[in-house]
Parts: C-alpha cells; sequence; structure tokens
C-alpha cells in the first residue's frame, strides 16, 4: 500500500466515524467521546519495587507480631513510596499495595507469634529489603 493509499484510507475510516456519529446524533443519541487516557509507563525497576514493597508488607507484619509497642512506621514507608512513585498511575500503585498486602499476608498465615524463626525470617528480609532499596537508588536514582 502506498502512502497516499494510506492516508486515503485513514481519511475515509475518519469520514465513516464522522458520518456514523451524525447519524445516531440525529437519532437523539448522546454519543461522548471519552478523554484520551494516558498509558501508563512502566519503569525499569518496576519488578524491584514490587519485591521490595512485598519485603515491606512482610517486615511490618513481623516486626508488629514481635514488638509489643508495633512499628507503623512500615506501612507509612510504603505509603511514602506510594505517593512519590505513583501518583497519577493508579494501576501501578494497586501492582505496589497488592505485593505490600502478599508480603504482609504470606507471614500472617504462618506466624501467630513471636518465634525465633520469625525473629530470622524478619531480619533476613530487612536485610534483603536494604540492599534491593540500596541497588534501586543507585542504579535508577537521580
Amino acid at each position: 500500500m502506498t502512502k497516499t493509499t494510506s492516508h486515503l484510507r485513514a481519511a475515509m475510516l475518519l469520514l465513516f466515524a464522522l458520518f456514523a456519529a451524525h447519524s445516531f446524533a440525529q437519532e437523539g443519541s448522546v454519543i461522548t467521546v471519552p478523554p484520551p487516557v494516558e498509558a501508563e509507563k512502566s519503569t525499569p525497576y518496576d519488578d524491584r519495587l514490587a519485591r521490595l514493597s512485598e519485603i515491606i508488607g512482610a517486615v511490618h507484619y513481623l516486626r508488629n507480631l514481635c514488638t509489643a509497642d508495633g512499628e507503623p512506621e512500615w506501612r507509612q514507608s510504603l505509603q511514602s513510596l506510594l505517593d512519590a512513585e505513583t501518583k497519577a498511575e493508579p494501576t501501578r500503585r494497586a501492582r505496589l499495595t497488592a505485593a505490600y498486602n502478599r508480603g504482609y499476608r504470606s507471614f500472617a498465615s504462618v506466624y501467630t507469634s513471636c518465634t525465633p524463626a520469625a525473629v530470622r525470617a524478619e531480619q533476613n528480609y530487612r536485610n534483603e529489603g536494604a540492599t534491593l532499596a540500596t541497588e534501586i537508588t543507585a542504579r535508577f536514582g537521580n
């Protein structure tokens, strides 16, 4: 197909769409064109960020299980991360929130009291999270 044919075909499709819209409007129907939706952009570190969210969820559960006073700052740190990273991107925000909840629930289904294994798991996850946060910042930070 030549460039001219391609443009002609596109123009014909546009005219057809306009005529179809006009005929529907004639019948009393209102046609509204939804505003263009800007596609959410994924980042090259989205997988790492999802893993970090999962780790934060796990650490939040385990720290609150093993600490008498509880530590709400883990959830708050994820909230700050979500606000900074996904302000106008509800799909990415939902993905990271789901990862956090998955990490939280995975330990909530196993540990109901603080055990030495829970303490070790929390330490391991905290170390992994620190390493991951350092890698993300070093590689992708501004």
